[in-house]
C-alpha cells in the first residue's frame, strides 16, 4: 500500500516499538497521529517526528480520546494504517506473600492492553471502511500481542491473559472486517529494548537476552516497525499472529 497522502494513527507512539513504528510510517510517506499519555517524552517524539505528525493526548481505553484521535486522523486524510502498541505491564502471582492476587491489579493490565487495543481497533476500522480501496485494502491494523501469549512466566498472569486474548481475537477481528477491505495482523515480540524492559534489573536482562537462540541479545525497536511496514505492504498477510523473538521461549520464571 503505498502510504503517500494517507495517514496512520499508532497508540503508545511515544516511547519504544510505538515510537519507532510511526517513525517508520512517517519516513514511508505516512501523516502520523499518535495517541498517549501527556509527557515529556511525548513532546520529544512531537518534535522529532516533525511537522508531518500530529500528538493527541489521551487514554486508549477512553471510547472520547480514541474518537478524538481518529478524527484528527479524517482531518489529514484518509486513516488507511492502525498499530496499537499501547500497553502495561505489572507482577503478581495468583496467590502470593500476601495473599490472592488483588482483582483489581488482573484488570487494570486486562482494561489497558485488552479493552484499549480494542477500542482502537472498532473505532478505526469504522473510518477506514468509508475509504476509497487502494491497492486493493482500505486499511490495515497491526496489533501488538506478546510471545508471553504462548510461555508467559510465573507472575505474568494478568499481563499473559491480556496478550493471549489479542492474539486469540485476531482471526475473528480478520474475518469481521474482510467486507471493508481491511486486513488485520498481530505481531508478538520477543524481549526487545524498550522503556518497559528497561524497568528490569540488568541482570534481569541480561538473562532474558541469553535465552534467545540467535541473535542472542534484545530485539531493536526499529526490527518492531520493519515488520509494520512489511505488513502494511503485503496484501496477503491477514489474521495472523507474527512471533518476532529470534527463536526465544521464555523459561518458567
Amino acid at each position: 500500500m503505498d502510504l503517500n497522502d494517507s495517514v496512520a494513527l499508532v497508540t503508545g507512539g511515544t516511547s519504544g516499538l510505538g515510537l519507532a513504528s510511526a517513525r517508520r510510517l512517517n519516513d514511508a510517506g505516512a501523516r502520523v497521529v499518535f495517541l498517549g499519555r501527556p509527557s515529556p517524552r511525548a513532546e520529544k517524539a512531537a518534535a522529532e517526528l516533525g511537522t508531518g505528525a500530529r500528538f493527541v493526548p489521551g487514554d486508549v481505553t477512553s471510547t472520547a480520546d480514541v474518537a478524538r484521535a481518529v478524527a484528527v486522523a479524517t482531518s489529514l486524510g484518509p486513516l488507511r494504517v492502525a498499530v496499537t502498541c499501547a500497553g502495561v505491564t505489572a507482577s503478581g502471582r495468583t496467590v502470593g506473600r500476601t495473599g490472592a492476587l488483588p482483582l483489581e491489579d488482573f484488570e487494570a493490565v486486562v482494561r489497558v492492553n485488552l479493552l484499549g487495543t480494542f477500542n482502537v481497533v472498532r473505532l478505526a476500522a469504522e473510518a477506514m471502511a468509508g475509504n476509497e480501496p487502494a491497492g486493493g485494502d482500505r486499511g490495515v491494523v497491526v496489533c501488538t500481542s506478546s510471545i508471553a501469549a504462548y510461555d508467559g512466566q510465573e507472575g505474568q498472569v494478568a499481563y499473559t491473559a491480556s496478550k493471549a486474548a489479542i492474539a486469540g481475537m485476531t482471526l475473528p477481528l480478520a474475518r469481521d472486517l474482510a467486507r471493508h477491505a481491511i486486513r488485520v495482523v498481530t505481531i508478538a515480540p520477543g524481549l526487545f529494548d524498550t522503556p518497559m524492559v528497561e524497568e528490569l534489573r540488568r541482570e534481569t536482562r541480561e538473562a532474558l537476552a541469553a535465552q534467545s537462540p540467535h541473535p542472542t541479545r534484545l530485539g531493536h525497536a526499529e526490527e518492531f516497525a520493519s515488520l509494520v511496514a512489511h505488513i502494511v505492504d503485503n496484501p496477503m498477510l491477514n489474521g495472523e499472529v507474527i512471533r518476532l523473538d529470534g527463536a526465544m521461549r521464555l523459561s518458567r520464571a
